[in-house]
Order: structure tokens, then sequence, then C-alpha cells
């Protein structure tokens, strides 16, 4: 047997150097930024005039609510994508799959931006609009894993959670990407021409973005992990079906982690928020342009929480990171709203800055515990899927329950105990796993990395 570096990978996979390991990084975060600018200009523009233009004959209440729909289907197919970009990415590489699901990605967002409206062309507007919507979500599905294993796999062992954070950072980067761009256009095309033409142009934009992302992904070496699973040639066949075969409860129980922060994450992220506080009917009642700003604001204080709990998970481990995250987002949730009612901007980015807190805490160290959950051979199917089902029982459906329930109880009390509920199931899924941090990736370990992590479960 070869012998090993200190890491757990031989020779033939180790970073030479420490600026690799930064091109990793960059490659990682750039890709990452573009691929959730991409899905969360969707959602913005949702809150702001997809319902007016895409779903017009509904009626303002329940187009507004088929727009949310359209949000939450995407999800769906995340799976689908989960299982073709594990399927390949554990049989032919991270890199490549990488490479298409940007491509897919900005191929969708871009014809968004070219679709004629309701007005125009009738029932086709929405049809086409959810088929487009539908591609973004089956790129989504594929791309963090790949991302994930990028960072984490070239990473040091003692820096797992600080390289994973950031594909982390690029979901808050995605956000205050499109949240800045669409405050723009709010200011370069405000009132009607905002309506006419100024929402495409950040779906336009996206072409360029994709260019840029394209060009830095493909100067990046393929993950070493599986550099030495081909060069061994024991890459798995079927990575699906020995996946569920052997930790069918794990892909669950890592849904569910992931599921408690994506349900409250997708306030903003889906939109809720931006339409809720935005609503001239609503007890709100504040201009786009502010609030905007106001979540792009919280995005940076998102970031910064990201960057943090991976870094500090590296120190105190990744169970122990969480925990502290799920008590800090549950004071979130039930701060969240009372502030955002009084319809003061400052104290809404207050409330809006309060919850990223605690959703950073619980997302900045979920690469690295994802990593360290599954074996090697089959770890691109691992975390791909369980981050699929996450997101179909967290966030898919989020905003649209959260209006629901609004116009239901007529109060958002009742959004906060819901939001609280996904939060302390999060906390109980995170309770049932051991912490694995600094557990080798290699696939010299599989054996030690095939022992369960749930507690109860056989530890051989």
């Amino acid at each position: 047997m070869s012998a090993q570096t200190p890491t757990g990978f031989t020779p033939t996979g180790t970073i030479a150097t420490s600026t690799d390991r930064r091109r990793v990084v960059f490659a990682t975060v750039v890709g990452t930024t573009v691929e959730w600018y991409d899905f969360f200009i969707y959602a913005t523009a949702v809150a702001l005039v997809f319902g007016q233009l895409f779903f017009a004959p509904a009626g303002e209440e329940f187009g507004q609510i088929l727009a949310f729909l359209t949000v939450g289907i995407s999800f769906l197919f995340r799976p689908l994508g989960a299982f073709l970009a594990g399927h390949f990415g554990d049989k032919y590489g991270r890199k490549v799959v990488l490479m298409l699901t940007l491509i897919l990605m900005g191929v969708a967002t871009a014809l968004i931006g070219l679709l004629p409206t309701y007005e125009a062309i009738g029932i086709w507007a929405p049809v086409l609009l959810i088929l487009l919507r539908i591609l973004q979500g089956i790129s989504a599905g594929g791309e963090w894993g790949g991302a994930v294993l990028m960072a984490v796999e070239h990473a040091p062992k003692t820096k797992r959670g600080l390289f994973g954070a950031s594909p982390q950072i690029g979901v808050p980067l995605g956000l205050l990407l499109a949240s800045g761009i669409m405050a723009l256009m709010t200011i370069i095309a405000p009132g009607d021409a905002f309506l006419a033409w100024g929402w495409r142009v950040p779906f336009l934009l996206s072409i360029v973005l994709i260019l840029i992302g394209y060009y830095v992904r493909r100067r990046v070496e393929e993950s070493p992990v599986f550099t030495e699973l081909a060069e061994r040639k024991e890459v798995t066949r079927t990575p699906i079906v020995q996946l569920f075969r052997k930790h069918a409860l794990l892909v669950l129980i890592a849904a569910v982690v992931f599921a408690g922060n994506n349900a409250v994450g997708y306030m903003t992220t889906g939109g809720y928020i931006q339409n809720y506080s935005t609503n001239p009917e609503g007890p709100v009642g504040l201009e786009r342009e502010p609030v905007l700003w106001a979540v792009a604001a919280s995005a940076v204080v998102w970031l910064l929480s990201t960057f943090f709990a991976g870094w500090i998970s590296d120190r105190i481990g990744r169970r122990t990171t969480y925990i502290i995250g799920w008590i800090l987002q549950l004071i979130g949730v039930f701060t969240l709203f009372p502030l955002v009612n009084t319809g003061d901007i400052w104290l809404l980015f207050a409330g809006l800055g309060i919850l990223t807190i605690g959703l950073g805490f619980t997302y900045g160290p979920q690469a690295a515990l994802y990593s360290e959950l599954f074996p090697a051979s089959i770890r691109f199917s691992g975390v791909s899927i369980s981050y699929a089902i996450g997101a179909i029982l967290g966030g898919a459906f989020a905003p649209t329950i959260a209006a629901a329930l609004v116009a239901a109880t007529g109060t958002t009390m009742s959004v906060a105990f819901y939001l609280a509920g996904m939060t302390l199931l999060g906390l109980t899924a995170t309770l049932l796993l051991r912490d694995r941090s600094g557990i080798p990736l290699g696939p010299d370990s599989e054996a030690e990395q095939n022992v369960s992590p749930i507690y109860g479960m056989a530890k051989a």
C-alpha cells in the first residue's frame, strides 16, 4: 500500500503549493457566487415583478403565491441534478460536472431575461418560465456537491472548515450581488420602466458572469481524492446504489440538518421578506430600493458569519459550531418579524442582520461536515443528494408556506413558529451525529469512513 501523507492522501493526491490551494478557493468562491447570483436573481424578481408579469390573471394575492410556487418547483428537480452530478462526479470527476452546471445555470438565467410576458404570449409565458426555472434547479442540485468537494478535498486536514466555507460564502455573495444589482436597476429604471425592461438586465448580465466563472474554473486541477481513485481504478460503477444500500439513514439525517438552515434562509433568498415588506397593501409598505439595499447589507453579515463559522469549526468541531448556530438562529427567528413590522428600514436591516448571524453558523461548517460524513468513493453522491433533499424539505416552499400562513392567520407570529420548528429539527439532526472533524478523506481510509457517524448505530 502506498505511503500516506499526514492528510491521509498518497503523494500523488497532494497539492504541491499554497498557490494551487488559493487558486482552488478563489475558483470555488467565484463559481458558486455566479451560480447563486443566477438562482437568487430569480427569487428577487419573483418577489418584485413576476406575479404581475407572468401570473396576472390569477389576481394579485393568488398570482403572487403562484409566483412563489415557481421558486419551490425548481427544488423538486434538485435531486435529479444531484443524482446526475453525483453519478458522473463519482465516475468522471468533480471538475467536469462543475463546468457543466455553471453553463446550464447561466443559459437558463439569460433566457429568462428574454422571455415575453403573459400579456404578450399568454399561458406560454408562465410555462416557459417554469421550464427554465426547472433547468436552474437541476443545475443547483449538481453544483453544490462538486464545489464543496473541490474545496474540502484540496484542503489541509486542519483547515477543512475554512476551505469548505469558500463555496458557502458564494451564497451570501450571490445574494449580495443579486440584491445590489436589482436595487441599482430600480434607480436606473424606476417605476414602470422597471416592470417594462429594468428587471431583465440582471438576468442578461449572467452571460458575462458565466464567462468569468468558466475561465476561472477551467484553470483548477481535479480533486486529489478523485485523482487517486482514478489512478487506482477504484471508481465506483454505481455510486448511488452503494450510497442508499449502506447510508440511506445518514442521507436523511444530513438532509434534515440542511433543511433547518435552508427554510429560514429562504425568507430572504426566496424573496419572501422582500415581497412582504414592499407590498403596498401590506402592514409594512416600504419602497423597493431601500429594502433591496438592506437585504444586500444583511448578506455581508451572513458572509462574515459563514466564513467565521467555517474557521472556528476547525478549532471547536463541526458539531459544537452547529449547536451554537441553532441557538443563534432561534433567537433570530423570533426577532425578525417584530423588527420588520415596525416599518423602519434600519430595524428591518437589524432583524435580517441578527438572523443571518445564526444562518452563517449553521451554514459555514456544512461543506466540511458533509464531506467528512461519506466515504471517498461515493462522496459526491452523498453530499449532493443530502443537500438536494434538504433543500426540498427546507427552502423549497418556505416562502409559499410563509405567505399562506400569514393569509390564514393574519399574523407573522405563525411564520416565526414554523421557522422555529424547522430550526429545532436541524438541531435534533445535528445531535444525532458524531463529530468527525479531521477524519482522513482519501481512499486508503474507506474502512474508517464507512463506520456510521450516527449515534446508536454500530461502530464497525
